[in-house]
């Protein structure tokens, strides 16, 4: 990289300093908007010990399914185990920490860790498990749970446009994870399926800004269907 260009050339160069034992945030939902390049190059590396902050953990052999298999997570923080088998076999058997968490608190954990908030209340999960452990207070007659924010030491996100200097566009269902996990991670890596010049983007469009954006690369994506549903053939 030089200057305010942030495009990197390989995987190698993306996942600079990704080592064991960290904590990373991976973007998208189910399987669409997911940063698939990146994650398969995790794999290669072999780094283990790993703690991902995902809505989910992909299928058993695409997504975050890859590094289950491969034994490289050690804490899932997520929504739900969706449909994954491994998920849930590891989980099952207590090899793999799982703490699930509500998906819209996982959200603003995320999002207030981003914005430099340390902890918020909300009323979600409120006399369940899910407040085990954690301060609550009653505020105007209603009961909340102190939730912690979250940051990672990676942030791997998909956005549809990137330019040079780091401003993402997402589209659609990948808006959902990515643009708040951006500006939540130490060093945040961008996989994009166009990079523009500055300029070429609509300053009224742009999600994320450059200023959250460590490194950026261009890939080609599989983008493969979690549930294909079809209309039965008359």
């Amino acid at each position: 990289m030089a200057g305010f260009n942030k495009v990197v050339h390989s995987y190698d160069e993306a996942l600079a300093g990704l080592s064991d034992d960290m904590t990373i945030m991976v973007g998208g939902f189910g399987l669409c908007g997911i940063p698939e390049g990146l994650i398969n190059h995790m794999v290669k590396l072999g780094v283990k010990g790993l703690t991902a902050i995902s809505n989910n953990a992909g299928v058993d052999d695409f997504g975050l399914g890859l590094l289950l298999k491969q034994h490289q997570i050690s804490t899932m923080i997520a929504s739900y185990v969706g449909e994954n088998a491994t998920f849930e076999q590891q989980m099952l058997s207590g090899e793999l920490n799982v703490i699930l968490t509500p998906q819209g608190t996982l959200a603003e954990k995320i999002r207030a860790g981003g914005a430099g908030i340390p902890a918020f209340f909300t009323a979600t999960g409120y006399g369940t498990p899910i407040a085990d452990g954690k301060e609550t207070r009653e505020i105007k007659g209603r009961h909340y749970v102190l939730e912690e924010s979250l940051t990672a030491d990676f942030a791997l996100v998909r956005a549809w446009k990137a330019d040079t200097m780091g401003n993402l566009v997402f589209r659609k269902t990948a808006a959902n994870f990515n643009p708040m996990m951006a500006t939540a991670g130490k060093i945040t890596v961008v996989e994009a399926e166009e990079i523009v010049e500055p300029g070429e983007l609509d300053p009224d469009h742009i999600h994320t800004q450059g200023i959250y954006v460590d490194r950026v690369i261009k890939a080609s994506f599989e983008k493969r269907i979690e549930q294909r549903t079809v209309k039965a053939a008359k």
